[in-house]
This record gives structure tokens, C-alpha cells and sequence, in this order.
């Protein structure tokens, strides 16, 4: 047991932070990367899928630009198989399943977590259990150091004419009352120069010329507003969000067409709240709500092509009761039950406006002894649908399990070994669905089997030289059945979902970290990451092309962070590698897309000054000024720089 001297009165002392919510302490059962504040202030990316590219296993989609479209997925397991999750509450698009990450700024995060599978806490929404891979987005609680005002302004601002200005105040009102209230706008032209080079099949040069990305421009606006409380063992709390853009969508570069016009207007509005509180000794209870409203306008003034101007109207209202339970030390049982209610409306010809009625139930029992855990769940998943014309696709009823297990070797306190299986249920999108001239509301729901083994290992000595190291790898094989792919149908000019798909992917991420404390004052710090994915088209033996590789899947990827701090200034180094894909399952010459790489540098400091702490930092990105494609034909910026200011105030 540990004895503390008492305060000497006579002197003054610096006291930690007092952070304004209940902390949990974790122990991750399955594959879990995290980036806290602190880093991602340090990495200075400027959205939240920028950080999220330097986890091991995700594949990003970046349509390029400020104010592109960014969408990831797991170890290739598709966009809609991802579960994203803002305070907890998982954000929903029932129209097409994807979530731009583009729009999360990271100046109101406290945290990312990104898991393979589902997180094992036992008190958790049914929901959570429902994503073959989660993100949590955690955004800051009020902290104070002193005082009970808090204010924190930044500036960005950079290439392309980014112009990025954000404001937080956070206020203590009472012991137990707390409130955040968050500002961001986003201003950029997005035009910036890139590379357009044709090779023929012979070697010949046919065209190499540098061009101007047109139609880039984004305007953004977000909002956020939240209260704090905290209850005897137990807290609340209760926010508002709002985000809204009008983003020009640059398309493609091919076929000598160099211009597009398309624009999209985004406004984003949900309303959530959550309790949660130690009922009993043995028995603790979590409950969530939501109300989320999207508007979406998307036009297209091209007439040469096909004029459209379309409005698309989502609602979602969403509740969720998880109760915990802990009969004995070791042995706990949760129950969750969610009802979501999703609504789309446009004025597309011939929609059906669609409703959907989702019920989940949860059941989980978790054992936690000395050297070992397991935990097993099972998420019953109750579907039905209407619609005002045509026919709705018939109600689901699916049950799916998980099971996780870790295990400690008794003489190895640092290292872990675990393993787990989980089968996924992914109900079809609206648009897969409904969506005029193409949806099939007899779609099949896509199902997946995911197993997955891996190994942490953690060591920690602060004070010495070598001050941490940490290692993760995982081995994993996941399997897609009824994967639901676009295919023609008898009108050549018209598609249809269908599911033809199966997809049989195996792979191996690896991340590992190193923290250095060279002397009183210098500090290194370094992170990598390794992927290695075989993502196969295995629809149909017949093919000529069974066996390849899916779409955008490289089979090598990997990420290095290396970071030198000196006192108050940092020099920060970032390096990304995607290795050479296709853009089709034919593998083939004409779909081969070329592998990439960038170089990031930035350095930064921060001072003090009365009440006020000053952060700057300067950031060069692509340094190499590396001409490349994540999505092909839609060129990435080349090199372009960013300068930060950031004040906090407190009194």
C-alpha cells in the first residue's frame, strides 16, 4: 500500500488537471488503436480522416481536396461495415451507409478509438455489437486547471486558401454542471496545381502537362453545444451538433473532360443525450437518445450530360436502454435493447419514400479472472420496412454471435495474447433498395464471419531511457457472403443491385510504438504501422478474374510517425505508403493503379504568458510534392503548407 506525506501549507503546488467526466479504465480484449489529444494536435491533420490514415488496417477513399469526400473501411470489409460512433451514439446514414469523416474536425476531440470488431465493455448500447469495425469519436469534456472558464481559439490557415478559424469555451458552473459550446468555419478554393501525364502501352509520352483543380471550393460551418453532469456515481449529458456545407465536387479527370460543375449541399443536425449510473452495487444502467436530421442537395447543371437537381430529406430517431449486472467479481451480464426509426424523402421521380423500423437486442456474458477473460454475445437484429409505393423488402429477423477471449501467461505481465470470432449482419442501404431505375428491394442482407488472433505486448518504466514500448499484431480471415455489387441489366444504360458478390480476405496488421527519454530535455517518440491484405474476389470460379484482388485493396501499406520534442518545441515527421492496387477485381493492366508515398513535416512550440498559452506550429505536407491518386482519375494535392495558432485562455 502506498503512504503519502501530508501537504506542507506553507507551499505552493501544481495540481493535475480536473477533468470534468468519469473516467473507465479499459482493458482492450480485442485489436484496438487510439490517438488522444495530444496527438492529434502533434500530427496536426486537419480532419478526422486524415488522423484516422495512420491506423493499421483502414483503407481510405479521398475523392482529394480540402473539402473531398473522405470514407474508410476496415481490412476491407466495404464502407457500410463500419460503425461510427460520435460520444457514443453511432451516426447513421440509412440512404447510403457512408460517413464522411472529411467533416470531423479534430479541434473538439479528446479522442479516436478505432477497434476490429466491436469494444468489450459490458454497460454498451445493442448497436455496438452490430459493425464489423467501430470508431469512436470522443469530443473534449471541460477540464480546468484553475479557475472555471476556459476559452480556446485557433487559426489555420494554408494552401489553396484554406482559412480555418475555430473557437471552444468551456465553462464550470457549479461542482456538478459543466458546459462546452464549439465554432468552426472552413474556408477553401481548393485549387491546386497536379500532373496530368498519359503513357501509351509502347513507352510513347502521348501528353505530360500540369494542371489546375477546378470546382474544389468548400464553405463549412460547425457547431456544437453540449451540458455535463455529474451525478453520485453516475454522470449525464445532453448536446446539440450542426454542420453545414456547400462544396463544389470536382470529378474526374479522363476522356479529356478536365472541368466538372456538380455542386452538393450538406446540413447535418442531430440532438443526443445520454445517463448513465451505478444503480446498485451489482447493477448499473445506461440510457441514450437521438434525433438526427440531414439534408442533402446534389446538382448537376451540365446539360450535354443529364441536368439534375436533387434534394434528399434523411431522419433518424434512435433510443437505446443497456443495463449491467455483476453477480460476482468475476462474472458480469449485460442486456441492451435499441429501437431506430429511419425516414427518406426526396423529389426524385418515382420515389417511394421509405421508412425503416429497426429493433436490436443484446445479450452478453463476460468472465474476468486473473489470467484470462472471455466474453460471449449474442445481437438479435429485427428489421421491417414500408414504403408508399412499389414494394418493401421483407422483414429480417437475424441472430449473430460474437465470442473473445484473452488470455495472460501467468510469467508474461506485459503481454497478452487474444483471439475472437463475430458474424455481421448488414441490412441493404435505401439506395441499394430503392433508388429509381436501379434498387432491388429483394436484396439479401450482406453477412460476414470475421476471425481474427493477435498479440499485445506493453511495457512501460517511466524515468529510464527506454520509457515505453508497445506492439500489436494481428492475424485475421473474414468472409463477405451475398456482397452486394452494381451489375447491368438489360438496358446497357442502366444498373441493378444485385448480390452476386463473395469476398474472401486474409491479412496481418502490425503496429508498434517506442518512447525515448534521451535526456532531461530531449525526447523521441516513434510509431509505425504494417498491412498486409489479400482481398479476393471469389464470386464466381468460372471467371476469368476469380481470385483477384477487390477494388482500391493494396496489398502493402504502411505508416511512420517520428516525433523529437526539445522543452516546448516538437519536430514532427510523417511518412505514408500505399502499395499499387486495381480498380477493378480484373486484374489487368488497365486497372492497375499505381502505389504512393508523402513525406509530412511540422515543427511546433508552445510558451505561456500570464493566463494565456500560445501553441504555433507550421506544417509542409507532401514535401516530395508527390504527384498521386488515392481514388483514380482524381488527382491529390501535391506540396501545400498550413500554419496553426492556437490561445488558451483560463480564469
Amino acid at each position: 500500500m502506498a503512504v503519502f506525506a501530508p501537504f506542507d501549507t506553507a507551499q505552493i503546488y501544481d495540481l493535475p488537471e480536473f477533468e470534468f467526466a468519469v473516467t473507465r479504465k479499459e482493458v482492450p480484449m480485442v485489436s484496438m488503436q487510439t490517438m488522444n489529444a495530444e496527438a492529434l494536435t502533434v500530427l496536426n491533420t486537419q480532419s478526422v480522416a486524415d488522423a484516422i490514415r495512420f491506423f493499421s488496417g483502414v483503407q481510405l477513399k479521398d475523392f482529394g481536396g480540402v473539402g473531398g469526400i473522405k470514407t474508410i473501411n476496415i481490412r476491407s470489409m466495404g464502407t457500410q461495415q463500419m460503425g461510427v460512433f460520435y460520444d457514443g451514439i453511432q451516426l447513421g446514414n440509412a440512404q447510403n451507409g457512408q460517413i464522411d469523416l472529411g467533416r470531423f474536425s479534430i479541434d473538439n476531440l479528446q479522442e479516436i478509438k478505432l477497434y476490429n470488431g466491436h469494444k468489450t465493455d459490458i454497460l454498451q448500447a445493442a448497436k455496438d455489437y452490430g459493425a464489423a469495425g467501430t470508431i469512436y469519436l470522443t469530443t473534449k469534456h471541460p477540464q480546468f486547471s484553475q479557475g472555471k472558464t476556459k476559452l480556446t481559439a485557433t487559426m489555420k490557415a494554408g494552401s489553396f486558401g484554406l482559412a480555418n478559424p475555430a473557437l471552444l469555451w468551456q465553462q464550470k458552473w457549479t461542482d456538478s454542471i459543466a458546459t462546452s459550446v464549439s465554432a468552426e468555419y472552413t474556408y477553401a478554393t481548393g485549387r491546386y496545381h497536379f500532373r496530368n501525364r498519359k503513357v501509351a502501352p509502347n513507352g510513347t509520352v502521348l501528353y505530360d502537362t500540369t494542371m489546375v483543380r477546378e470546382n474544389a471550393d468548400i464553405n463549412a460551418v460547425r457547431a456544437e453545444a453540449a451540458v455535463f453532469g455529474k451525478l453520485l456515481k453516475g454522470e449525464w449529458k445532453a448536446q446539440l451538433y450542426n454542420y453545414y456545407s456547400n462544396r463544389g465536387l470536382p470529378g474526374y479527370v479522363a476522356r479529356n473532360v478536365y472541368e466538372h460543375h456538380q455542386r452538393q449541399w450538406d446540413d447535418n443536425f442531430f440532438a443526443q443525450a445520454s445517463f448513465q449510473k451505478q444503480v446498485l452495487s451489482f447493477y448499473e444502467l445506461m440510457v441514450k437518445g437521438k434525433y438526427a436530421y440531414d439534408y442533402t442537395r446534389y446538382l448537376n447543371p451540365d446539360t450535354t450530360t443529364q441536368y439534375i437537381d436533387n434534394t434528399y430529406r434523411q431522419q433518424e430517431a434512435y433510443v437505446s436502454m443497456a443495463n449491467a449486472f455483476t453477480p460476482f467479481r468475476w462474472w458480469k451480464l449485460g442486456l441492451s435493447a435499441d429501437f431506430q426509426w429511419n425516414h427518406l424523402q426526396s423529389d426524385v421521380q418515382g420515389f417511394v419514400y421509405p421508412t425503416r423500423y429497426t429493433g436490436y437486442v443484446s445479450m452478453v456474458t463476460d468472465f474476468n479472472w486473473e489470467y484470462v477473460k472471455l466474453q460471449a454475445s449474442v445481437l438479435g437484429t429485427f428489421v421491417h420496412e414500408e414504403v408508399k409505393t412499389g414494394i418493401a423488402s421483407p422483414d429480417r429477423h437475424v441472430f449473430t454471435p460474437a465470442v473473445v477471449l484473452s488470455v495472460r501467461p501467468i510469467l508474461a505481465e506485459v503481454f497478452d495474447i487474444r483471439a475472437f470470432y463475430k458474424r455481421v449482419f448488414r441490412m441493404p442501404t435505401f439506395n441499394d433498395l430503392y433508388y429509381t431505375f436501379i434498387g432491388n428491394a429483394n436484396l439479401l442482407p450482406e453477412m460476414a464471419d470475421q476471425v481474427d488472433i493477435g498479440v499485445t505486448y506493453q511495457y512501460q518504466q517511466p524515468g529510464s531511457v527506454i520509457e515505453s514500448i508497445g506492439l500489436q499484431a494481428d492475424a485475421y480471415y473474414n468472409y463477405v457472403t451475398n456482397k452486394i455489387v452494381s451489375v447491368p441489366a438489360s438496358n446497357p444504360f442502366r444498373w441493378q443491385m444485385m448480390n452476386l458478390g463473395k469476398v474472401q480476405i486474409i491479412g496481418t496488421d502490425v503496429t508498434f510504438d517506442v518512447g525515448l527519454r534521451l535526456t532531461q530535455h530531449w525526447a523521441l517518440g516513434l510509431k509505425g504501422t504494417y498491412t498486409y491484405t489479400q482481398a479476393q474476389d471469389v464470386t464466381n470460379p468460372n471467371s476469368p478474374y476469380y481470385g483477384g484482388q477487390i477494388a482500391y485493396t493494396p496489398w502493402h501499406s504502411a505508416s511512420a510517425l517520428l516525433q523529437l520534442g526539445y522543452k516546448n518545441w516538437h519536430l514532427h515527421y510523417s511518412f505514408m505508403y500505399t502499395g499499387e492496387r486495381y480498380e477493378q477485381s480484373a486484374n489487368i493492366p488497365i486497372n492497375y493503379v499505381e502505389p504512393w508515398f508523402t513525406h509530412d513535416v511540422s515543427l511546433g512550440t508552445q510558451f505561456s504568458y500570464q493566463k494565456c498559452t500560445f501553441y504555433i506550429s507550421a506544417d509542409i505536407n507532401n514535401l516530395l510534392n508527390q504527384q498521386y491518386e488515392v481514388v483514380r482519375n482524381y488527382p491529390m494535392p501535391g506540396i501545400n503548407g498550413k500554419v496553426t495558432v492556437k490561445v488558451i485562455y483560463q480564469k
